[in-house]
């Protein structure tokens, strides 16, 4: 599973990364998703990665996640009763884990917003034009996405 954060806003964009970046349903600065590490999604990211920061995500930071930002329709949170009565998981933590072993998807729990909104970092960003691997915050993370996420939340 990837975590994907849009970090730069919407100003001359070309078309194709636009249409990718609402494909991948993130319309806003800060916004993240969590989707599959599927070939059609890594294409995508490809053609995102000047835009977007993305890695690999473990359950407790997907549990940190769905616990303080996941929201219901209605902006509601996400609750361990709302996700044991809706999945038969005790509590978000477990329910985490499931999803990273492939085992649930986001999908099982009803009126879950497939978008979690985070705040500005803590901190601040090194630089959002300039690649990770080269002192900046776009692109591929790997597992230090949870980092960021952190700062985030």
């Amino acid at each position: 599973m990837f975590a994907v954060i849009r970090l730069r806003g919407e100003v001359d964009v070309h078309r194709k990364i636009k249409e990718t970046l609402k494909l991948l349903r993130l319309h806003k600065k800060y916004h993240c998703v969590v989707v599959p590490d599927t070939p059609s999604y890594r294409g995508m990211l490809q053609v995102v990665k000047d835009y977007v920061a993305y890695g690999e995500i473990d359950a407790e930071t997907l549990a940190l996640l769905l616990r303080n930002r996941g929201r219901l329709t209605g902006n509601r949170r996400l609750t361990d009763e709302y996700v044991k009565e809706t999945t038969g998981y005790e509590s978000i933590e477990e329910f985490a884990k499931a999803v990273i072993e492939g085992k649930a998807s986001l999908r099982d729990i009803p009126e879950l917003k497939p978008v979690f909104r985070l705040h500005p970092p803590r901190g601040g960003l090194k630089s959002i034009k300039w690649h990770y691997g080269y002192g900046g915050d776009l692109g591929y993370h790997g597992k230090d996405i949870s980092k960021l996420i952190y700062k985030m939340r």
